[in-house]
Protein backbone atom coordinates (compact mmCIF):
# COMPACT_ATOMS: atom_id res chain seq x y z
CA UNK A 1 0.00 0.00 0.00
CA UNK A 2 1.62 3.36 -0.93
CA UNK A 3 2.15 5.84 1.63
CA UNK A 4 -0.09 9.37 1.81
CA UNK A 5 1.26 12.67 1.75
CA UNK A 6 5.07 13.70 1.61
CA UNK A 7 7.37 14.60 4.33
CA UNK A 8 4.80 13.96 7.20
CA UNK A 9 7.70 14.30 9.51
CA UNK A 10 7.03 17.55 9.38
CA UNK A 11 3.63 17.82 9.77
CA UNK A 12 1.83 18.88 12.72
CA UNK A 13 -1.23 17.32 14.23
CA UNK A 14 -2.84 20.48 14.39
CA UNK A 15 -2.36 23.84 13.51
CA UNK A 16 -2.07 24.90 17.09
CA UNK A 17 0.86 25.77 17.75
CA UNK A 18 1.04 24.10 21.38
CA UNK A 19 0.00 20.44 19.56
CA UNK A 20 2.73 17.90 19.51
CA UNK A 21 3.50 16.87 15.48
CA UNK A 22 2.25 13.71 14.59
CA UNK A 23 5.77 11.62 15.42
CA UNK A 24 5.80 13.61 19.10
CA UNK A 25 2.20 11.71 18.69
CA UNK A 26 3.87 8.48 18.60
CA UNK A 27 6.49 8.64 20.74
CA UNK A 28 4.53 10.21 23.19
CA UNK A 29 2.18 6.53 23.01
CA UNK A 30 5.11 4.43 22.08
CA UNK A 31 6.48 5.57 25.67
CA UNK A 32 3.53 4.73 27.71
CA UNK A 33 1.69 8.46 27.82
CA UNK A 34 -1.82 9.06 27.80
CA UNK A 35 -2.84 11.01 24.82
CA UNK A 36 -4.98 13.69 25.26
CA UNK A 37 -8.55 14.17 23.41
CA UNK A 38 -7.19 17.07 21.32
CA UNK A 39 -4.05 15.00 20.46
CA UNK A 40 -6.36 12.13 19.02
CA UNK A 41 -8.89 14.29 17.32
CA UNK A 42 -5.73 15.72 15.74
CA UNK A 43 -4.39 12.18 14.68
CA UNK A 44 -8.16 10.68 13.45
CA UNK A 45 -8.65 14.64 11.95
CA UNK A 46 -5.05 13.54 10.03
CA UNK A 47 -6.43 9.88 9.05
CA UNK A 48 -9.04 11.21 7.50
CA UNK A 49 -7.98 14.13 5.40
CA UNK A 50 -5.22 11.65 4.28
CA UNK A 51 -2.14 14.17 5.34
CA UNK A 52 -0.14 11.37 7.20
CA UNK A 53 1.89 8.66 5.76
CA UNK A 54 0.27 4.81 6.20
CA UNK A 55 3.57 4.06 7.85
CA UNK A 56 2.97 6.87 11.00
CA UNK A 57 -0.52 4.84 10.84
CA UNK A 58 1.01 2.21 11.35
CA UNK A 59 3.23 3.05 14.41
CA UNK A 60 0.11 4.33 16.15
CA UNK A 61 -1.10 1.02 15.61
CA UNK A 62 1.43 -0.73 16.81
CA UNK A 63 2.16 1.77 19.53
CA UNK A 64 -1.54 1.56 20.91
CA UNK A 65 -1.35 -2.26 20.87
CA UNK A 66 1.75 -2.70 23.25
CA UNK A 67 0.77 0.14 25.44
CA UNK A 68 -3.14 -0.16 25.08
CA UNK A 69 -5.55 2.83 26.10
CA UNK A 70 -7.20 3.62 29.33
CA UNK A 71 -11.14 4.14 29.72
CA UNK A 72 -10.86 8.01 28.67
CA UNK A 73 -8.53 7.60 25.64
CA UNK A 74 -11.05 4.98 23.93
CA UNK A 75 -14.16 6.95 24.19
CA UNK A 76 -12.51 10.08 22.74
CA UNK A 77 -11.28 7.48 19.79
CA UNK A 78 -14.33 5.85 19.71
CA UNK A 79 -16.11 9.63 19.14
CA UNK A 80 -13.43 11.54 17.17
CA UNK A 81 -13.74 8.25 14.71
CA UNK A 82 -17.65 8.22 14.47
CA UNK A 83 -17.61 12.08 13.71
CA UNK A 84 -14.98 11.34 10.98
CA UNK A 85 -18.08 11.09 8.82
CA UNK A 86 -22.07 10.79 8.01
CA UNK A 87 -23.75 10.39 11.74
CA UNK A 88 -27.65 9.25 10.91
CA UNK A 89 -30.79 11.49 11.88
CA UNK A 90 -33.88 9.33 12.16
CA UNK A 91 -37.94 10.70 12.77
CA UNK A 92 -38.44 12.13 16.38
CA UNK A 93 -40.91 9.43 16.76
CA UNK A 94 -38.27 6.71 15.93
CA UNK A 95 -35.61 7.77 18.29
CA UNK A 96 -36.29 5.73 21.71
CA UNK A 97 -36.91 2.64 19.40
CA UNK A 98 -33.53 2.53 16.73
CA UNK A 99 -32.08 -0.96 18.19
CA UNK A 100 -28.86 -3.16 16.19
CA UNK A 101 -26.68 -5.77 17.22
CA UNK A 102 -23.07 -6.41 16.72
CA UNK A 103 -21.41 -9.77 17.11
CA UNK A 104 -17.59 -10.47 17.36
CA UNK A 105 -17.59 -12.98 14.56
CA UNK A 106 -18.27 -16.83 14.81
CA UNK A 107 -19.01 -20.04 12.98
CA UNK A 108 -22.51 -20.34 11.26
CA UNK A 109 -23.66 -17.32 13.25
CA UNK A 110 -26.91 -16.10 11.43
CA UNK A 111 -28.67 -14.46 14.38
CA UNK A 112 -28.62 -11.01 12.21
CA UNK A 113 -30.95 -12.66 9.69
CA UNK A 114 -33.57 -14.18 12.55
CA UNK A 115 -32.67 -11.15 15.25
CA UNK A 116 -33.57 -8.55 12.60
CA UNK A 117 -37.02 -9.41 11.83
CA UNK A 118 -38.11 -10.51 14.98
CA UNK A 119 -37.01 -7.23 16.15
CA UNK A 120 -39.09 -5.04 13.70
CA UNK A 121 -41.91 -7.21 14.12
CA UNK A 122 -42.13 -5.88 18.03
CA UNK A 123 -41.77 -2.71 17.17
CA UNK A 124 -38.36 -1.80 16.76
CA UNK A 125 -36.82 0.07 13.72
CA UNK A 126 -33.27 -1.83 13.20
CA UNK A 127 -30.86 -0.02 10.95
CA UNK A 128 -28.43 -3.03 10.75
CA UNK A 129 -25.15 -2.17 8.91
CA UNK A 130 -22.70 -5.12 8.42
CA UNK A 131 -19.98 -6.59 7.59
CA UNK A 132 -18.59 -9.47 5.51
CA UNK A 133 -16.61 -12.45 6.33
CA UNK A 134 -13.00 -12.36 6.80
CA UNK A 135 -10.86 -15.57 7.70
CA UNK A 136 -12.91 -18.30 9.24
CA UNK A 137 -15.78 -16.17 10.00
CA UNK A 138 -19.02 -15.91 7.90
CA UNK A 139 -20.17 -12.44 6.83
CA UNK A 140 -23.84 -11.42 7.33
CA UNK A 141 -23.49 -9.45 3.90
CA UNK A 142 -22.50 -12.65 2.01
CA UNK A 143 -24.65 -14.96 3.70
CA UNK A 144 -27.80 -12.86 1.84
CA UNK A 145 -26.13 -11.94 -1.27
CA UNK A 146 -26.66 -15.65 -1.99
CA UNK A 147 -30.21 -14.81 -2.27
CA UNK A 148 -30.71 -13.75 -6.05
CA UNK A 149 -31.26 -9.90 -6.06
CA UNK A 150 -30.57 -8.96 -3.01
CA UNK A 151 -28.59 -5.72 -2.93
CA UNK A 152 -26.93 -4.35 0.29
CA UNK A 153 -25.60 -1.55 -0.93
CA UNK A 154 -28.29 1.10 0.18
CA UNK A 155 -28.13 4.89 0.29
CA UNK A 156 -29.25 7.12 3.47
CA UNK A 157 -32.41 7.68 1.57
CA UNK A 158 -32.95 4.23 0.79
CA UNK A 159 -32.43 2.80 4.35
CA UNK A 160 -34.71 5.63 5.60
CA UNK A 161 -37.54 4.19 2.83
CA UNK A 162 -37.04 0.95 4.16
CA UNK A 163 -37.48 1.20 7.66
CA UNK A 164 -40.06 3.38 7.42
CA UNK A 165 -41.92 0.80 5.18
CA UNK A 166 -40.65 -2.70 6.88
CA UNK A 167 -38.83 -1.49 10.11
CA UNK A 168 -35.37 -3.76 9.34
CA UNK A 169 -33.17 -3.53 6.58
CA UNK A 170 -29.65 -5.16 6.47
CA UNK A 171 -27.26 -3.26 4.65
CA UNK A 172 -23.01 -2.69 4.22
CA UNK A 173 -21.06 0.24 5.36
CA UNK A 174 -21.77 3.10 2.77
CA UNK A 175 -18.50 5.23 2.12
CA UNK A 176 -19.74 8.58 4.44
CA UNK A 177 -19.96 6.35 7.45
CA UNK A 178 -16.58 6.37 9.68
CA UNK A 179 -14.16 6.28 6.96
CA UNK A 180 -11.73 6.82 9.20
CA UNK A 181 -12.28 3.31 10.28
CA UNK A 182 -12.23 2.17 6.95
CA UNK A 183 -8.21 3.52 6.87
CA UNK A 184 -7.77 1.98 10.41
CA UNK A 185 -9.15 -1.18 9.75
CA UNK A 186 -7.10 -2.22 6.64
CA UNK A 187 -3.72 -1.12 8.05
CA UNK A 188 -4.71 -3.20 11.40
CA UNK A 189 -5.22 -6.20 9.14
CA UNK A 190 -1.51 -5.86 7.85
CA UNK A 191 0.41 -4.37 10.65
CA UNK A 192 -1.04 -7.63 13.07
CA UNK A 193 -2.53 -5.53 15.37
CA UNK A 194 -6.45 -6.76 14.46
CA UNK A 195 -6.33 -7.83 18.30
CA UNK A 196 -5.81 -4.86 19.86
CA UNK A 197 -9.10 -4.43 22.72
CA UNK A 198 -9.15 -0.43 22.09
CA UNK A 199 -8.83 -1.07 18.53
CA UNK A 200 -11.81 -3.15 18.18
CA UNK A 201 -14.00 -1.20 20.65
CA UNK A 202 -13.17 2.08 18.56
CA UNK A 203 -14.06 0.36 15.31
CA UNK A 204 -17.20 -1.47 16.89
CA UNK A 205 -18.72 1.29 18.61
CA UNK A 206 -17.53 3.65 16.05
CA UNK A 207 -20.02 2.94 13.47
CA UNK A 208 -22.86 1.62 15.59
CA UNK A 209 -22.43 5.67 17.38
CA UNK A 210 -22.56 6.75 13.49
CA UNK A 211 -26.02 4.87 13.29
CA UNK A 212 -27.62 6.85 16.05
CA UNK A 213 -28.86 3.82 18.32
CA UNK A 214 -30.77 3.96 21.59
CA UNK A 215 -30.34 0.97 22.24
CA UNK A 216 -26.86 -1.95 21.02
CA UNK A 217 -26.31 -5.42 22.27
CA UNK A 218 -22.94 -7.35 21.60
CA UNK A 219 -22.75 -11.04 21.68
CA UNK A 220 -18.85 -11.32 22.27
CA UNK A 221 -18.11 -14.90 21.31
CA UNK A 222 -15.08 -17.07 23.60
CA UNK A 223 -13.76 -20.15 22.59
CA UNK A 224 -11.25 -21.73 19.95
CA UNK A 225 -13.42 -20.52 17.45
CA UNK A 226 -13.36 -17.15 18.44
CA UNK A 227 -11.15 -14.32 18.72
CA UNK A 228 -11.05 -14.03 22.64
CA UNK A 229 -9.94 -17.73 23.76
CA UNK A 230 -11.41 -17.62 27.09
CA UNK A 231 -14.40 -15.88 29.36
CA UNK A 232 -12.15 -13.58 31.04
CA UNK A 233 -10.87 -11.94 28.09
CA UNK A 234 -13.95 -11.77 26.42
CA UNK A 235 -15.03 -10.18 29.83
CA UNK A 236 -12.56 -8.03 29.49
CA UNK A 237 -13.69 -6.63 25.54
CA UNK A 238 -16.98 -6.73 26.43
CA UNK A 239 -17.08 -4.36 29.68
CA UNK A 240 -14.89 -2.14 27.37
CA UNK A 241 -17.61 -2.11 24.71
CA UNK A 242 -20.09 -1.44 26.82
CA UNK A 243 -18.49 1.35 28.63
CA UNK A 244 -17.68 2.97 25.22
CA UNK A 245 -21.04 2.54 23.58
CA UNK A 246 -22.70 4.13 27.27
CA UNK A 247 -20.30 6.88 26.57
CA UNK A 248 -21.61 7.30 23.48
CA UNK A 249 -25.47 7.95 24.65
CA UNK A 250 -26.74 4.46 23.55
CA UNK A 251 -28.09 2.10 26.12
CA UNK A 252 -25.37 -0.71 25.65
CA UNK A 253 -25.55 -4.46 27.01
CA UNK A 254 -23.35 -7.16 25.78
CA UNK A 255 -23.99 -11.29 25.90
CA UNK A 256 -20.92 -13.56 26.37
CA UNK A 257 -21.09 -16.90 24.62
CA UNK A 258 -19.58 -20.05 23.82
CA UNK A 259 -18.01 -20.32 20.69
CA UNK A 260 -16.43 -23.81 20.53
CA UNK A 261 -18.53 -25.20 17.80
CA UNK A 262 -20.82 -24.07 15.10
CA UNK A 263 -24.36 -21.87 15.90
CA UNK A 264 -26.93 -24.64 14.43
CA UNK A 265 -26.30 -27.23 11.60
CA UNK A 266 -25.42 -25.14 8.75
CA UNK A 267 -21.87 -23.35 8.27
CA UNK A 268 -21.72 -21.48 4.74
CA UNK A 269 -23.74 -19.03 3.07
CA UNK A 270 -26.66 -20.30 0.91
CA UNK A 271 -27.23 -23.24 3.69
CA UNK A 272 -27.43 -20.96 6.46
CA UNK A 273 -29.82 -18.62 4.41
CA UNK A 274 -31.66 -22.09 4.25
CA UNK A 275 -31.50 -22.40 7.87
CA UNK A 276 -32.53 -18.96 9.13
CA UNK A 277 -35.52 -19.12 6.29
CA UNK A 278 -36.20 -22.79 8.45
CA UNK A 279 -35.97 -20.80 11.53
CA UNK A 280 -38.44 -18.20 10.86
CA UNK A 281 -41.03 -20.58 9.62
CA UNK A 282 -40.62 -22.25 13.20
CA UNK A 283 -37.77 -24.87 13.04
CA UNK A 284 -35.21 -23.50 14.47
CA UNK A 285 -31.98 -25.35 16.52
CA UNK A 286 -32.60 -24.59 20.06
CA UNK A 287 -28.91 -22.95 20.33
CA UNK A 288 -29.80 -20.26 17.60
CA UNK A 289 -32.94 -19.13 19.42
CA UNK A 290 -31.12 -19.08 22.17
CA UNK A 291 -28.93 -16.21 20.98
CA UNK A 292 -31.92 -14.81 19.38
CA UNK A 293 -33.96 -14.45 22.25
CA UNK A 294 -31.74 -13.61 24.59
CA UNK A 295 -30.38 -10.62 22.33
CA UNK A 296 -33.68 -9.07 21.02
CA UNK A 297 -34.97 -9.63 24.50
CA UNK A 298 -32.36 -7.13 25.80
CA UNK A 299 -33.28 -4.62 23.12
CA UNK A 300 -36.76 -4.83 23.87
CA UNK A 301 -35.71 -4.38 27.84
CA UNK A 302 -33.73 -1.42 26.69
CA UNK A 303 -35.91 -0.10 24.46
CA UNK A 304 -38.35 0.03 27.41
CA UNK A 305 -40.65 -2.22 25.03
CA UNK A 306 -40.76 -4.89 28.41
CA UNK A 307 -40.28 -4.55 31.37
CA UNK A 308 -37.87 -8.06 31.85
CA UNK A 309 -35.60 -10.12 30.23
CA UNK A 310 -38.02 -13.18 30.44
CA UNK A 311 -40.89 -10.71 28.63
CA UNK A 312 -38.35 -10.11 26.26
CA UNK A 313 -37.47 -13.46 25.51
CA UNK A 314 -40.96 -14.43 24.64
CA UNK A 315 -41.99 -11.19 22.75
CA UNK A 316 -39.15 -12.53 20.24
CA UNK A 317 -39.97 -16.09 20.38
CA UNK A 318 -43.57 -15.63 19.84
CA UNK A 319 -42.53 -13.13 16.67
CA UNK A 320 -40.64 -15.99 15.37
CA UNK A 321 -42.98 -19.05 15.74
CA UNK A 322 -46.01 -16.77 15.13
CA UNK A 323 -44.63 -16.17 11.55
CA UNK A 324 -44.61 -12.31 12.39
CA UNK A 325 -40.30 -11.89 11.53
CA UNK A 326 -40.73 -14.42 8.56
CA UNK A 327 -43.60 -11.66 7.05
CA UNK A 328 -41.08 -8.95 8.21
CA UNK A 329 -37.88 -11.03 5.96
CA UNK A 330 -40.40 -11.32 3.31
CA UNK A 331 -40.54 -7.55 2.96
CA UNK A 332 -37.31 -6.93 3.59
CA UNK A 333 -35.90 -9.09 0.97
CA UNK A 334 -38.15 -7.48 -1.39
CA UNK A 335 -37.60 -3.83 -0.55
CA UNK A 336 -33.68 -4.92 -0.82
CA UNK A 337 -34.16 -5.74 -4.32
CA UNK A 338 -35.68 -9.90 -4.40
CA UNK A 339 -38.19 -10.29 -7.11
CA UNK A 340 -41.38 -10.63 -5.37
CA UNK A 341 -42.20 -13.51 -6.76
CA UNK A 342 -38.45 -15.76 -5.37
CA UNK A 343 -38.89 -14.19 -1.85
CA UNK A 344 -42.33 -15.31 -1.22
CA UNK A 345 -41.16 -18.70 -2.96
CA UNK A 346 -38.23 -18.66 -0.27
CA UNK A 347 -40.72 -18.41 2.70
CA UNK A 348 -43.27 -20.54 1.45
CA UNK A 349 -43.46 -24.00 4.09
CA UNK A 350 -41.53 -27.13 2.74
CA UNK A 351 -40.04 -25.02 -0.62
CA UNK A 352 -37.11 -26.71 -2.81
CA UNK A 353 -34.96 -24.03 -1.36
CA UNK A 354 -32.40 -25.02 -4.19
CA UNK A 355 -35.16 -23.73 -6.95
CA UNK A 356 -34.31 -20.27 -5.67
CA UNK A 357 -30.69 -20.52 -4.21
CA UNK A 358 -27.27 -22.21 -5.54
CA UNK A 359 -26.77 -25.94 -4.95
CA UNK A 360 -23.07 -27.05 -4.52
CA UNK A 361 -21.89 -29.46 -7.87
CA UNK A 362 -21.11 -31.84 -4.89
CA UNK A 363 -21.98 -33.48 -1.85
CA UNK A 364 -19.99 -35.46 0.26
CA UNK A 365 -20.87 -37.21 3.55
CA UNK A 366 -18.64 -38.19 6.21
CA UNK A 367 -19.14 -41.13 8.28
CA UNK A 368 -18.27 -41.52 11.79
CA UNK A 369 -15.03 -43.57 12.97
CA UNK A 370 -16.56 -45.79 15.20
CA UNK A 371 -19.86 -46.31 17.87
CA UNK A 372 -20.13 -43.75 20.89
CA UNK A 373 -21.19 -40.73 22.22
CA UNK A 374 -20.57 -37.13 19.72
CA UNK A 375 -17.94 -35.52 22.78
CA UNK A 376 -17.34 -32.56 20.16
CA UNK A 377 -17.64 -30.99 16.78
CA UNK A 378 -14.66 -28.75 16.59
CA UNK A 379 -16.13 -25.60 14.64
CA UNK A 380 -12.76 -24.10 14.10
CA UNK A 381 -11.51 -26.67 12.37
CA UNK A 382 -14.84 -27.05 10.12
CA UNK A 383 -14.91 -23.29 9.33
CA UNK A 384 -11.21 -23.19 8.08
CA UNK A 385 -11.86 -26.20 5.67
CA UNK A 386 -14.72 -24.59 4.40
CA UNK A 387 -12.29 -21.16 4.11
CA UNK A 388 -10.04 -23.16 1.88
CA UNK A 389 -12.57 -24.80 -0.37
CA UNK A 390 -14.31 -21.02 -1.15
CA UNK A 391 -16.79 -20.17 1.20
CA UNK A 392 -14.89 -17.55 2.60
CA UNK A 393 -11.88 -15.10 1.45
CA UNK A 394 -8.63 -14.07 2.80
CA UNK A 395 -8.33 -10.81 2.24
CA UNK A 396 -10.64 -7.40 1.88
CA UNK A 397 -12.42 -8.04 -1.97
CA UNK A 398 -12.19 -11.29 -2.88
CA UNK A 399 -15.24 -13.09 -4.19
CA UNK A 400 -16.99 -16.25 -2.32
CA UNK A 401 -18.89 -19.10 -3.46
CA UNK A 402 -22.18 -18.76 -2.14
CA UNK A 403 -22.76 -22.78 -2.40
CA UNK A 404 -19.89 -23.61 -0.33
CA UNK A 405 -21.09 -24.87 2.80
CA UNK A 406 -21.52 -28.22 5.67
CA UNK A 407 -24.73 -29.31 7.29
CA UNK A 408 -23.94 -31.51 10.38
CA UNK A 409 -25.85 -34.21 10.75
CA UNK A 410 -25.37 -34.91 14.21
CA UNK A 411 -25.39 -33.73 17.38
CA UNK A 412 -23.52 -32.86 20.62
CA UNK A 413 -24.42 -35.96 22.89
CA UNK A 414 -26.01 -37.68 20.54
CA UNK A 415 -24.84 -41.42 20.57
CA UNK A 416 -23.93 -42.73 17.12
CA UNK A 417 -22.76 -46.14 15.71
CA UNK A 418 -19.48 -46.83 13.33
CA UNK A 419 -20.58 -45.60 9.78
CA UNK A 420 -23.32 -43.41 10.12
CA UNK A 421 -23.03 -40.19 8.63
CA UNK A 422 -22.22 -37.35 10.32
CA UNK A 423 -21.58 -34.19 7.89
CA UNK A 424 -22.81 -33.36 4.22
CA UNK A 425 -20.34 -31.13 2.37
CA UNK A 426 -21.40 -29.08 -0.31
CA UNK A 427 -18.32 -28.09 -2.36
CA UNK A 428 -17.49 -27.40 -6.28
CA UNK A 429 -14.35 -28.26 -8.31
CA UNK A 430 -11.59 -28.66 -7.65
CA UNK A 431 -12.07 -32.21 -5.29
CA UNK A 432 -11.79 -32.06 -1.41
CA UNK A 433 -7.97 -32.79 -0.59
CA UNK A 434 -6.76 -35.62 1.17
CA UNK A 435 -5.31 -33.06 3.72
CA UNK A 436 -8.60 -31.35 3.70
CA UNK A 437 -10.80 -34.62 4.23
CA UNK A 438 -8.41 -35.27 6.97
CA UNK A 439 -8.73 -32.42 8.58
CA UNK A 440 -12.64 -32.36 8.25
CA UNK A 441 -12.44 -36.13 9.36
CA UNK A 442 -10.59 -34.76 12.44
CA UNK A 443 -13.37 -31.86 14.14
CA UNK A 444 -15.74 -34.78 15.42
CA UNK A 445 -14.60 -36.40 18.67
CA UNK A 446 -16.64 -39.83 19.35
CA UNK A 447 -16.26 -41.26 22.68
CA UNK A 448 -17.69 -44.04 25.19
CA UNK A 449 -17.47 -42.21 28.76
CA UNK A 450 -21.25 -42.89 29.81
CA UNK A 451 -20.33 -40.33 32.20
CA UNK A 452 -19.22 -37.43 30.32
CA UNK A 453 -21.42 -34.48 30.42
CA UNK A 454 -22.37 -33.25 27.30
CA UNK A 455 -23.23 -30.21 25.88
CA UNK A 456 -26.50 -31.07 24.46
CA UNK A 457 -28.41 -28.95 26.99
CA UNK A 458 -26.21 -26.69 27.81
CA UNK A 459 -26.89 -23.60 26.85
CA UNK A 460 -24.52 -20.99 24.98
CA UNK A 461 -24.89 -17.73 26.92
CA UNK A 462 -22.57 -17.23 29.67
CA UNK A 463 -23.10 -14.44 31.12
CA UNK A 464 -24.72 -10.95 30.88
CA UNK A 465 -23.81 -7.02 31.17
CA UNK A 466 -24.67 -5.19 32.82
CA UNK A 467 -25.87 -7.49 35.15
CA UNK A 468 -28.80 -5.19 35.96
CA UNK A 469 -30.15 -6.91 32.69
CA UNK A 470 -30.09 -10.73 33.27
CA UNK A 471 -33.35 -10.54 35.69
Amino acid sequence: MKDRGVDATSQTANTRPDMLTIPDLIRKKRDGGQLSDDEIKAFIQAVKEKTIQDSQIGAMLMAIWLNGMVSVEIKALTREMMSSGEVMEWPDEWKNFMVDKHSTGGVGDKVSLVLAPALAACGCKVPMISGRGLAHTGGTLDKLESIPGFKVEQSREQILEILDSVGCCIVGQTETLVPADRVLYALRDITGTVDSLPLITSSIISKKGAESLSALVLDVKFGRAAVCKDLESATELAQMLVEAGNGLGIRTAAVLSGMNGSIGRCVGNSVEVIESLETLKGNGPDDLMELVTTQGGLLLVMTGLVSDLSEGRKQISEAVVGGAALSKFQAMMEAQGVNSDTAQRLCTTNTDYYSVLRKAKHQLELKAPADGIVLEIDGLVLAQVLHRLGAGRSKAGEPVNHSVGAVLLVSIGQRVTKGVSWLRLHYEDPALTPDQRNHLESALTVGTDQKIQTQQKCTLVEKILPKKYAY
